[in-house]
């Protein structure tokens, strides 16, 4: 059972409502990567699929726990509900408790618009065992090498629970970027913007290039891990559908960069401190070779693969095509920037450094959507995209 541990849950109404709870997560992904095959595990000879209430859940790191969910847009105020950006605003302080719950003391920040609460699937209980941080290590079992994160048992063990209270429909996993080192990446790209006027892309890819072996292995055995749990709690793998999805781009390509390349408005302002040459690598080049790499994992496991490369095209962090909200025009689902700008500079007083380079309020609402869409296709793998100008209701799929 969890240590110590509280998830983000929504339930139908009902006359015994269930507080499920779990944690962890956050890898990447490799391309060009053997994988084993799927482990062939086979449902207990004594057990049976429960008969209780119907469930969707998610599983991973921070793109999928909600993380950044507080912020509707960004602005570079910062006092007030920094011009109606700040979910957490009470009107006299600050509590990111109303959007994250227990989990904004652990830092799993879990929010009230994750992915798996934003989402119609037609559950009866969505639950969200995701953790921002999370390595794929958390994912696994304890008993195969899992390990405990924030407080809170690795998260196969945490689903065990789940699959036995619950009849289990659809589990969705983000995870890989934190076993690659995306942090750090982008650590040492703000790094060489702001300090040392060199770029970052020749060294950051050769790290992720390091790295994408063990990664993906990782990612493969998540998977294994999260079939393993499921057998044993009677399932067959026709009993419910698993979905491995990527990682969408935070920033835009240079040429859709609304702040020069030279001054301090893309660090004070933008909250996106980029050189140009770094932030191509990392919209062309890093993004869609790590879902090119998981896609490879999930077509070598069996599952379906939702590809988010591409979700936050137009609405990334200082982006032509959206705009910061001010004192006289606020927030806007179709105007405002949908992932959260990094923390720095004159920004330093907002939130926590870790909600950075995170889907936001409105992105949140935008991949629940995806996944809306996703559970109406039961076969096939995905992208999901953006229309331009309108909210979470312009969200479509095409198949790749």
């Amino acid at each position: 059972m969890p240590e110590n541990c509280s998830s983000n849950t929504r339930s139908a109404p009902r006359p015994a409502r269930r507080l499920l709870t779990a944690a962890l997560a956050l890898p990447l992904a490799v391309a060009g990567l053997a994988v084993a095959s799927p482990a062939s595990a086979a449902p207990s000879a004594t057990a049976a699929v429960p008969s209780g209430p119907t469930a969707s859940v998610t599983l991973g790191d921070s793109y999928i726990s909600g993380e950044a969910g507080r912020w509707k847009g960004n602005s570079a105020g910062t006092s007030g509900s920094r011009n109606g950006t700040d979910r957490a605003w009470t009107g006299s302080s600050y509590d990111p408790s109303q959007i994250y719950g227990a989990t904004a003391t652990s830092g799993c920040d879990r929010s009230d618009v994750a992915e798996v609460l934003s989402a119609s699937t037609g559950a009866q209980n969505e639950i969200n065992l995701a953790c921002s941080g999370a390595v794929t290590a958390n994912v696994f079992r304890a008993s195969n090498g899992g390990q405990s994160y924030k407080g809170e048992a690795p998260q196969a063990d945490q689903l065990a629970a789940v699959a036995r209270q619950n009849n289990v429909k659809l589990i969705t996993l983000s995870i890989g970027g934190n076993d690659l080192g995306f942090a750090d990446v982008i650590s040492t790209c703000v790094q060489d913007y702001l300090i040392w006027y060199s770029y970052c892309h020749g060294s950051a890819q050769s790290q992720i290039d390091a790295k994408m072996p063990a990664a993906m292995a990782g990612v493969g055995k998540a998977i294994d891990e999260v079939r393993a749990v499921m057998a044993d709690a009677g399932y067959a793998q026709s009993d419910y559908r698993l979905v491995l999805q990527s990682y969408p781009s935070p920033i835009p390509r240079s040429a859709e960069m609304r702040y020069p390349e030279s001054g301090w408005t893309r660090s004070n302002t933008g909250g996106c401190p980029f050189w140009d040459g770094d932030a191509d690598w990392a919209r062309d080049s890093m993004v869609p070779q790590i879902s090119r790499s998981l896609a490879g994992v999930a077509a070598a496991k069996g599952t379906q693969f939702l590809d988010l490369s591409d979700m936050l095209q137009g609405r990334e962090v200082c982006s032509t095509a959206a705009r910061q909200p001010t004192a006289t025009s606020g927030p806007s689902a179709t105007t405002s920037e949908w992932a959260r700008f990094l923390d720095g500079g004159l920004n330093s007083t907002q939130g926590v450094l870790q909600e950075s380079m995170h889907p936001n309020y409105y992105g949140q609402q935008a991949v629940g959507r995806c996944l809306t869409l996703l559970w109406a296709r039961p076969s096939g793998d995905y992208a999901c995209r953006n229309t331009a100008g309108q909210d979470a209701s312009g969200m479509y799929l095409t198949a790749r």
